[in-house]
């Protein structure tokens, strides 16, 4: 239990040591609890057997050049080690990135409890560039052209995590190359460090068994304050069913329902409203989330 308590207190000392890195103002609501991998390459193949994920999510409004979000991510465990690989596109106005990473993580038995230690690094590719044909004036604008032919660079991640049959706590450097070069040209809205813990709590047993998770996630935002995230997920028939509700600090909040049939075939809905600044002008955003579990 010593050992078990010093793992706990290293990662936690990891996480306060980064509050001054920057993360998501609108990350994926599925990181915090379907999919843990988006952000945190330490989940890669946690659990045997072959998981296939796909995101997308849309503003709800028809406001021209607004943000959209698809994602779709594949890991693999067996024995101790877990791959993955995560291909992300976005688009916001002119803007249009894509980034492509592979994963590698080593999950580490500490005790017969089931209690775990998970680091996990990504490597890859990101592409940023204009789209010409959205251009309203001279798409031969000597900027553009040197903004898209700028070369495509490497990129990566880097996350550890400490889990057992209830607690979850965990911390992740995503976009190494933002963190580490300061000089690359890069949208607003990128994810550079992530922490969260999360406890398990088991009301019923069975096939109509419930249990709640309650979570608190921090991050910060490129040019804006650190954020924290709030809330729970219940779920019901022996975690068939999700119900989901978390508040951001932001002043929006996330709500969401999902099932997982047979815990093999899951699809999720969440929808986010928009942060205060600017709910006046545009509505939240509607994320839709597919997963196959291949795993026995």
């Amino acid at each position: 239990m010593k050992n078990i308590a010093k793992v706990i207190v290293l990662i936690v000392l990891l996480a306060i040591t980064g509050v001054s890195v920057k993360a998501q103002l609108n990350p994926l609501s599925a990181q915090y609890y379907t999919n843990q991998y988006l952000i945190n390459p330490a989940f890669a193949g946690a659990g045997q057997g072959l998981k296939l994920n796909g995101a997308y999510r849309k503003l709800w409004s028809n406001v021209p050049g607004s943000p959209l979000t698809q994602s779709l991510t594949a890991d693999y465990g067996f024995n101790k080690v877990g791959i993955g690989l995560t291909v992300n596109n976005e688009s916001a106005g002119l803007q249009r990135q894509t980034r492509v990473v592979g994963s590698y993580a080593y999950h580490l038995q500490l005790n017969e409890n089931n209690h775990q230690l998970h680091f996990g690094v990504s490597l890859g590719f990101m592409s940023q560039r204009l789209e010409n044909a959205d251009i309203y004036g001279n798409p031969n604008d000597p900027t553009v052209g040197q903004y898209n032919d700028r070369k495509t660079y490497l990129d990566g991640d880097f996350g550890i995590a400490y889990t057992s049959n209830n607690l979850n706590i965990q911390a992740a450097i995503p976009n190494l190359k933002s963190v580490l070069k300061k000089d690359v040209i890069k949208l607003a809205d990128v994810a550079t460090f992530y922490t969260a813990v999360s406890y398990r709590i088991g009301i019923s047993e069975g096939s109509e068994g419930m249990d709640v998770e309650p979570k608190v996630a921090y991050r910060g935002v490129k040019g804006f304050d650190n954020i924290w995230d709030a809330g729970a997920q219940i779920g019901i028939a022996n975690r068939q069913v999700y119900l989901l509700a978390l508040y951001h600090s932001t002043k929006s909040a996330t709500f969401g329902l999902g099932m997982d049939y047979k815990k093999k075939y899951l699809i999720s809905g969440t929808y986010t409203t928009q942060t205060s600044a600017l709910s006046a002008y545009t509505n939240g955003s509607f994320e839709l989330n597919l997963r196959l579990n291949l795993s026995k």
